[in-house]
């Protein structure tokens, strides 16, 4: 990412001649400071448009696959079927708008659930990403903020600047990583089931891939 290749230009700049600093180098501090919160700002902008556009297309799995077939599993149970059937014989308009009512209420609180069973472990992992972007944006401003700490031997400048470049490398890939399997695993859950059971194995299978997925962070 972006923050690793700042950290990068900056400790390079500041190892070439550690000999002597030149007076515009606070000023330059200062600036690059500054650059690095904008570019922070950018990048978590985007991951926020990343997960609007998942959590989108988690609502379009439940909207066209599974609220159709969990009405349908819903309304084909025994007892439901009988008293629907036994209404409409009936030829009650109180009582049939009365159990629409009723059945309507209990679908919509099916639905509401299983969405957020989708969505939270989305936005938890969101977060996480979120809390590791920081992070490293920080390393790169503590680096930034500690030019005068770096006026040491050359032996010991080039352990620290390995040392740093190594913890926001390994941070970097780790985000690219998790980005990327989010990326995928939606779109596992956009695939067409072939049967009831597939399209509710689907659902578990997200959840519980999602989990690990922020688990691992």
């Amino acid at each position: 990412m972006m923050v690793k290749k700042l950290a990068m230009l900056l400790i390079a700049f500041l190892f070439v001649g550690c000999a002597s600093i030149p007076p515009e180098a606070p000023e330059l501090s200062i600036e690059l400071g500054k650059r690095i919160s904008a570019i922070e700002d950018a990048n978590i902008k985007l991951l926020h448009r990343f997960f609007d556009h998942k959590r989108k297309d988690v609502d379009t799995f439940l909207e066209s696959e599974w609220v159709p077939t969990f009405t349908e599993t819903f309304f084909s149970n025994q007892i439901v079927s009988s008293a629907w059937n036994s209404i409409v014989q009936g030829n009650n308009k109180e009582k049939r708008l009365d159990f629409l009512v009723t059945v309507g209420k209990k679908l919509q609180n099916k639905i509401n659930s299983k969405r957020v069973e989708l969505m939270e472990p989305l936005t938890i992992l969101e977060q996480k990403i979120a809390n590791s972007i920081r992070s490293e944006y920080s390393q790169a401003r503590a680096i930034n903020s500690s030019i005068s700490s770096f006026l040491l031997s050359a032996s010991e400048v080039e352990q620290n600047r390995n040392r740093y470049l190594d913890m926001l490398g390994m941070t970097d890939i780790k985000i690219s990583k998790a980005i990327d399997t989010t990326d995928n695993i939606v779109s596992e859950l956009l695939q067409k089931g072939k049967n009831v059971s597939q399209k509710v194995d689907k659902a578990e299978a997200f959840i519980s891939q999602i989990n690990s997925l922020k688990d691992s962070l």
